[in-house]
Formats: C-alpha cells, sequence, structure tokens
C-alpha cells in the first residue's frame, strides 16, 4: 500500500475542550488534567500520553511514544468550558461528584473554582431522572443551537483559542430511532425550527459544534451525531466526528475476553452481566427508557465479536444479558459482574467469572484527554465525518452505514495505531513476519 502524504498542521497555541454535562466525568478530566499540569498526578490509562507505536521491524527496536511520533497538543495548551443544567462551579461539582478527595482538590481550587457552567439545552423528556434550574429558553430548537454556537464563539474570543474540541459527557437520553427528519441536514433543521420532539438535546449541542466547525465525539449511547443529516453536515463543513459511549467497565472486559473465546474456538451458552453503581448515571439509568439505550449499547458487542451467524455450533445459541442497578451507597465505585458459560472439547462446560470492582469515572477520564487530543489531530490532518480508528475508545462504534462496527479491541488497537502510521507516511504493520525467516 502506498504511503499516504498528509500534512498535519501544527498544534500551536491553545486547544478548548468543550464538555456538554459538568458531572462526575468532566470534573474528572478537569481536575486530573490540573493536578497533571502542577505534577500531583499521572494520566495513567491514556495512550496518547504513555502508549508507544512500533516503526518497522522488529529489530530496529524503534517505538517511540505516540505523542513523540504525531503533533499532538500539550496538556498545558487545555483549556475547558462547559454546560450543565447546575449552577455548581467546577470545584463544587467535583465536590458533589466525590470522585476526587477534597483535600486532593484544593491543590487546584482556584483553577477549578474559575470554571462555571453556561445555561444548558436540557429538556427532561429525554432524561427523566435530573432535574435542574440552569437551562435556556428559547423560541425554538434551531434558537437554542444559535445560543450555543453563541457560546462557542464567546469562549473562543474570551480565551484565545487557537482549535477547539467538544465531548458529549452529559447522559443518556431515552431510546430514540432514526426518523424522516434525521435523514437529511433540510429536514433536520426544519425540525429544529419546528421543535421535532424526536431532535434531542444532544443532537442540538452536535449540530452547533459542526456548525462551528468543531469536531465532536459523543461519550453517551444517544444516537446524537450519529445520523445521516449531521454525518452530510460534518463532511460539509469537514469535520471529523466519533462515538458513541465510553468503553470503561464491564464493556471493556467483554471486548477483551470474547476474542479470546473466539480465537481459541470455545463455545458460549450465555453470558449474564449486572453492574451496580451509584452515580448520576446510574440514576438516570434507573429510568427503564434510558436504559434501553445503553442496554442496546452493551449487548451489540458480542453478537458482532463471535460473529454466530459465522459459527451456529459455538455461538448460534447463547443467552446474552445486561443488567444495571442504582445502589447509591456505592457512588462512582462501578462495580460489574460476569457469569460466562463456555463449552468445550467434547462438549465439557466450564465458567469464567469476572468481578471488576472499578471506578467509572477514572477509567473515562483519560479516554476523554485522548479523544480530545486525537480528535483535534484529526481536523489538523485534513480527515472530516467518522473517525472508525476511534473504536477502540467507544462501546457501539460509529462506522460507515454499509459496514458492520469493528468491537474487537486488539483489531481496534492495530486500526488506531495503522491510522497514525499512516498519517506520518510510515508503513503499516501487519504482524505476518515472515521476512525474518525468508533466506536472503
Amino acid at each position: 500500500m502506498e504511503q499516504a502524504q498528509v500534512t498535519i498542521a501544527p498544534a500551536r497555541g491553545k486547544l478548548g475542550v468543550l464538555l456538554p454535562g459538568m458531572g462526575a466525568v468532566s470534573t474528572t478530566v478537569i481536575a486530573g488534567i490540573e493536578l497533571i499540569k502542577k505534577g500531583l498526578g499521572r494520566p495513567i490509562g491514556s495512550l496518547t500520553q504513555y502508549g508507544t507505536i512500533r516503526l518497522g521491524k522488529r529489530t530496529d527496536n524503534n517505538s517511540p511514544l505516540i505523542k513523540d511520533f504525531v503533533p499532538l497538543a500539550r496538556l498545558e495548551d487545555l483549556v475547558f468550558g462547559c454546560w450543565d443544567i447546575f449552577e455548581d462551579n467546577c470545584y463544587e461539582a467535583a465536590l458533589h461528584a466525590g470522585v476526587i478527595e477534597p483535600s486532593r482538590l484544593e491543590a487546584v481550587r482556584p483553577e477549578l473554582e474559575a470554571i462555571t457552567p453556561w445555561t444548558a439545552v436540557f429538556d427532561q423528556q429525554y432524561v427523566r431522572r435530573l432535574h435542574g434550574p440552569h437551562v435556556k429558553k428559547g423560541q425554538n430548537k434551531h434558537d437554542l443551537a444559535q445560543q450555543l454556537m453563541e457560546d462557542i464563539e464567546m469562549f473562543r474570543g474570551q480565551h484565545e483559542v487557537a482549535r477547539l474540541v467538544m465531548l458529549w459527557c452529559g447522559s443518556t437520553e431515552i431510546l430514540t430511532e432514526i426518523e424522516e427528519v434525521h435523514k437529511t441536514l433540510q429536514s433536520f433543521e426544519e425540525g429544529l425550527k419546528a421543535n421535532h420532539p424526536a431532535i434531542t438535546s444532544s443532537m442540538i449541542y452536535a449540530y452547533a459544534a459542526l456548525m462551528s466547525g468543531v469536531p465532536f465525539g459523543n461519550g453517551a449511547p444517544n444516537l446524537t451525531v450519529d445520523i445521516p443529516a449531521l454525518l452530510e453536515l460534518a463532511t460539509d463543513r469537514g469535520v471529523p466526528v466519533c462515538g458513541k459511549d465510553f468503553k470503561t467497565g464491564q464493556t471493556l472486559m467483554k471486548t477483551i475476553i470474547a476474542p479470546a473465546l473466539k480465537a481459541r474456538q470455545l463455545g458460549l451458552n450465555g453470558w449474564f452481566s449486572t453492574n451496580i453503581l451509584g452515580n448520576r448515571d446510574g440514576d438516570v439509568l434507573h429510568d427503564p427508557d434510558s436504559f434501553k439505550t445503553k442496554e442496546r449499547s452493551k449487548l451489540g458487542v458480542l453478537e458482532y465479536i463471535l460473529q454466530p451467524e459465522l459459527n451456529e455450533d459455538l455461538y448460534g445459541q447463547y443467552e446474552h444479558q445486561v443488567h444495571i442497578h442504582y445502589y447509591k451507597p456505592r457512588g462512582d465505585n462501578k462495580e460489574g459482574w460476569d457469569n460466562i458459560d463456555l463449552f468445550g472439547w467434547l462438549d465439557y462446560p466450564m465458567q469464567m467469572k469476572i468481578n471488576f470492582l472499578c471506578r467509572d469515572s477514572i477509567l473515562a477520564a483519560p479516554l476523554v484527554l485522548d479523544l480530545v487530543l486525537f480528535l483535534d489531530l484529526a481536523q489538523r490532518s485534513g480527515l472530516s465525518g467518522i473517525q472508525e480508528w476511534l473504536s477502540f475508545y467507544f462501546k457501539s462504534p460509529m462506522c460507515a452505514p454499509f459496514l458492520y462496527p469493528e468491537h474487537d479491541l486488539f483489531i481496534q488497537l492495530t486500526k488506531l495505531k495503522n491510522t497514525l502510521r499512516y498519517l506520518r507516511g510510515e508503513e503499516q504493520i501487519t504482524h505476518l513476519g515472515i521476512e525474518y525467516y525468508q533466506q536472503p
């Protein structure tokens, strides 16, 4: 394959990070980066900060850090803006989220207190278990989108940022299916003016971002930017997009374990998954219609990895259940239980049990950082539309409508690193390795 001749614009100046939703994830990201800037923490879990990339043959011993290989924005150049339905500043919101202890937040308190949220675009019909007074009012949804665009331009000027990225860190909305209003940009804009009920709050944010030339990533399972109208707008405006639903705890485990079962041709009778968590996300998912959106995101993983239509003997009859329970005492410290019933040689049954006691926002924060830096890199590289190479970070990766999404974590990582090699004109790594054993 011919190597690309991609011109990547330098990452000069400040990068503005716009986050709809200033809850546990956003405050953990912002506080974490401010602590890291002061040498009071480490960005563990971040591929952009710790990951390496092999170049050339294994015998070349050339594996630089990703951040030294591609020109990424520096953490020191990140500045943050948020929208939220509550007036609390970032420090107050971080205290309420309870992810990072107060004694540690004190070191970055002035930086966090300086970040006060703008009024949010919010409609309770899409997130029924949240109530908040800090919301925008407008004649229609088009007017609300214009107000978001004004916030974006105000932030751009106030902080003198060179570039911007928006990443949805808000709550899971009720399940929404694609309707006629979503199919063209014209019908979507008419729907905004007519207050069409199928246009959710997150779609309004995505529209405002794309109209402002700002890359957009979706950290929730909502449809949001994954509709024809907004993909059309992203392509027309030359803006990269990605999503959906940050892959953090239980689904991360599935995309590690399921490829191993398939690789060893071990059969599957059933996979039972349940979660308990007590943060705002858990409360929102207590609503059955919001849970349906999350359930669809979580359930699709096994089907696409195991491909039962290609091997019905092993994967044609398995049962897959996913449950989420709101349990307030657990807070952000989520617990995922998995029971896997598998079978092997001569159909002898076996079991695997996974109990992952994780921290939801601690796992999500490095994903947010990586996505911000990679979306900015994509735009500076002239990439637009769906960025499938960022599937590594999502439960329900966006892809072209004629493709199925790739869920295997290891294939996703190969795709991501090969994209970086492509952008820098380096040879793709196939891991064939036959050249090491051929006689000269």
